[in-house]
């Protein structure tokens, strides 16, 4: 019996901000994946070890969990005034999709380092020593990413004293830009509040009548306050992961809040849109754990929030997420806003499972109108690996 033979594609595994994920080039994809369809999310589907029933992703290069089943695509730009392209794959890990419905703020953060050391970005625009201003076209989405990468010696710094929660040792700090984050979702009209409202009553079969705030802004996110479902905003991922009722609750929750954003059609598309939109719940400061059993006091943040990704609570906070909780924390009268004492807000420290987390947001209303110029956020990236990933050459 014949044996197709496995191929190689050259490949980097970085971590970016709480986040790990496989990147290529564009060009280094085989042909028959360097354009949308379904051989390229084949491809990237073996790549990671998906499907796999066990829920572990053995053999693939995926860690079994939403912030490590990530992949990013990264080519020469097809946009005036930027430096390249970037294309995020959210891979499912028990089923055969891959999710391009939106952005990984979290991998954002590498994808700047990762250009300039592939050679993406023209040499012109790289300091000796300094600040790299890296301009991203994130394809997902259609928005503008500025990432601030710092050089030493001509090459990316990846090593620094900047500690992010969530990330064990420190690392050079990268600072990005996220610009008009509000996101153009078909169907959701470009409006940064969907619905018209800052706040809606959203009836969810089996949990009843919700007070959310459903946001277009980084990723569309549906925040909730936490005591509505019976939660204080300080758990951590086991008190939510390993409660099977509680998942289906959020999720339930998540598939009419998407249908109420124009996300989906109808209920049943949800299943097939796993990535998008999130589900948080809000809650004002109080003390509490990380998950590090470090203590975080209530005089550290201006509110806390919990936000579940890929059907799980999140071990840290999506940084997509983050620039929703942070342009939602700017418009007054939004549960987040509230949540954070209701005050006109530029920037929001809020606490997570895995400690806090700052974020900035210039928000604006304009006839009758809110918007966002931009959100701020310090992520940090770090090359874990680099060469070629394998996969059976028959795979995609």
């Amino acid at each position: 019996m014949a044996h197709v033979p496995q191929i190689k594609v050259p490949a980097t595994y970085i971590r970016g901000g709480t986040s790990k994920g496989v990147f290529f080039r564009l060009q280094d994809l085989p042909e028959r994946a360097q354009v949308p369809g379904a051989a390229r999310d084949a491809l990237l589907l073996r790549v990671i070890g998906s499907p796999d029933p066990y829920g572990k992703q053995i053999d693939g290069m995926g860690g079994a969990t939403s912030s490590t089943s990530k992949t990013v695509i990264v080519g020469k730009t097809s946009q005036p005034d930027h430096d390249v392209d970037y294309l995020f794959g959210q891979v499912s890990i028990d089923k055969a999709f891959v999710d391009w419905s939106g952005n990984c703020g979290n991998l954002s953060a590498a994808v700047g380092s990762f250009a300039i050391s592939a050679g993406l970005v023209d040499a012109s625009r790289i300091p000796q020593n300094g600040i790299a201003t890296v301009r991203i076209w994130q394809a997902n989405i259609g928005k503008t990413i500025i990432a601030h990468v710092p050089v030493t010696n001509g090459e990316v710094q990846e090593t620094g004293d900047f500690e992010l929660d969530g990330v064990t040792f420190p690392a050079a700090e990268v600072q990005l830009e996220f610009m008009d984050p509000a996101a153009d979702e078909e169907g959701a009209g470009g409006s940064m509040f969907p619905t018209g409202n800052l706040v809606d009553d959203l009836e969810v079969p089996g949990v009843g009548t919700l007070k959310v705030t459903m946001i277009n802004a980084g990723i569309p996110t549906i925040f909730v306050n936490a005591e509505a479902i019976g939660y204080n905003g300080t758990e951590l991922q086991d008190a939510i992961n390993g409660d099977a009722k509680a998942l289906a609750m959020f999720e339930t929750i998540r598939a009419h809040g998407a249908l109420r954003m124009g996300l989906i059609q109808n209920i049943e598309e949800a299943a097939k849109r796993q990535h998008t939109p999130k589900v948080a719940f809000v809650a004002a400061p109080a003390d509490y754990v990380s998950s590090s059993g470090k203590t975080v006091a209530a005089a550290d943040v201006d509110l806390l929030v919990r936000a579940l990704s890929m059907g799980k609570l999140h071990h840290a906070m999506m940084g997509t997420a983050a620039v929703a909780i942070g342009t939602a924390a700017a418009v007054p009268g939004t549960l987040v806003n509230l949540a954070a004492g209701g005050d006109n807000r530029s920037a929001v420290r809020f606490g997570h499972p895995s400690g806090t987390l700052r974020v900035g947001a210039e928000a604006r209303q304009v006839n009758g109108e809110w918007t966002v110029t931009k959100a701020i956020m310090s992520r940090s990236a770090r090359v874990l690996m680099e060469g070629w990933v394998r996969v059976p050459g028959d795979s995609f």
